[in-house]
């Protein structure tokens, strides 16, 4: 991916090696690189092998290949032309000879001898141009992914919501067509049952949706996090029936993250152990290992597990394993956001079952 802050490089081109040495001495600064070439050929092959050159330090007077060829070459290359050019020359400051360099692509002149305070000026200008550049690009970048996110998700709450509004929508006409009667009253009664379940399961759907929207646009703070004290206070506010035992079997790191984002994913995680786990005595165990720049946490709980043809199902937007689908708070979208909330930290979210054991549920989170 782009990386909007990576060093500003500097191509030097003159045919006099003391000029280049001279020039890089004046311009050497935090977060710059040279790259030195003593020919119009050489300055070409170096602008289209480097990607990240961000301005060209170009001498006018060069055998062989004069500046103002080597200016039209890397403007009339698609790869080369939005590359900043600065003529260095000491040709006299004639009005001819600028316009000449104007018109073959440069952007600025500097007459020999440099003055070094406007010379660095200049360079430093050209530097925050460029960055401003490559965040624009960066932004852009980012702006076409997450678009493409946004169309795949309408395109799946589009059509997972289209069933039970069929279902509604199905129920209603029939009733509507009775006009004489023959539906029984326990068959009415049912049709208007289906679509008030039809109903309910929508809104919770949409609730779960809203609420998603609203956690992942908002709580972007970063912070300290100690995790152990916060998942201690959610097993805390989340009253667990006395049945349920909980135990952390590991250490538990401190981090520099986003708090809620976090704490979503484990009050979630943990909350589904105690709602889909009816055995009369539950059991739920949270711990971590560390994973070069991530910590891999894990949930583990002694339900009724989940099969394995569904372990990558109850990832995606309403869908439920078997297991989850009894209960009617579920909507299938809760794993779903754990999922995009695990994945805006570069990690992953999975789980490995067993219906006879249960179910562990590990996700990777960033130091």
């Amino acid at each position: 991916m782009l990386n909007p802050n990576r060093d500003f490089t500097i191509l030097l081109v003159d045919d006099r090696e003391e000029n280049l040495l001279a020039l890089e001495e004046m311009l050497a600064d935090e977060n710059r690189v040279f790259i030195k070439a003593t020919s119009g050929n050489q300055a070409l092959r170096h602008a289209l092998r480097n990607d990240n050159i961000g301005l060209i330090m170009l001498d006018v007077q060069m055998p062989e290949m004069d500046g103002f060829e080597v200016a039209r070459l890397l403007k009339t290359n698609q790869k080369t032309k939005h590359i900043s050019i600065v003529f260095v020359t000491a040709i006299n400051k004639e009005e001819h000879y600028m316009l000449k360099g104007f018109d073959e692509g440069a952007v600025d002149y500097l007459h020999k001898p440099l003055d070094i305070n406007v010379t660095k000026a200049k360079v430093k200008v050209f530097q925050h141009l460029y960055q401003y550049q490559q965040e624009l690009k960066y932004t852009a970048i980012e702006l076409r992914r997450i678009n493409q996110q946004l169309e795949k998700f309408a395109y799946i709450i589009a059509h997972d919501m289209k069933s039970p509004l069929t279902g509604i929508i199905g129920a209603l006409s029939l009733l509507e067509m009775d006009e004489d009667g023959e539906l029984s009253a326990e068959e009415c009664k049912e049709y208007i049952s289906h679509s008030k379940e039809a109903a309910l399961y929508l809104a919770n759907m949409i609730n779960a949706l809203l609420d998603y929207s609203r956690k992942s646009l908002a709580d972007q703070t970063v912070e300290e996090v100690n995790v152990q004290d916060m998942v201690q206070e959610i097993v805390h506010n989340l009253f667990l029936p006395p049945h349920v035992t909980f135990k952390i079997t590991t250490p538990l790191p401190i981090l520099w993250t986003k708090k809620l984002k976090l704490q979503q994913v484990f009050q979630n995680l943990i909350s589904n152990a105690v709602k889909y786990n009816h055995k009369p005595d539950a059991s739920i165990e949270l711990g971590c290992q560390e994973k070069g720049d991530l910590y891999e946490f894990y949930v583990q709980d002694n339900g009724p597990g989940i099969p394995f043809q569904d372990h990558e199902n109850i990832f995606k937007f309403f869908r439920t394993s078997i297991n989850m689908a009894t209960s009617e708070s579920s909507t299938g979208v809760g794993l779903s956001i754990l999922k995009l909330l695990v994945e805006e930290q570069g990690g992953k979210i999975w789980v490995d079952s067993d219906p006879s054991l249960g179910s562990v549920f590990y996700f990777e989170w960033k130091k």
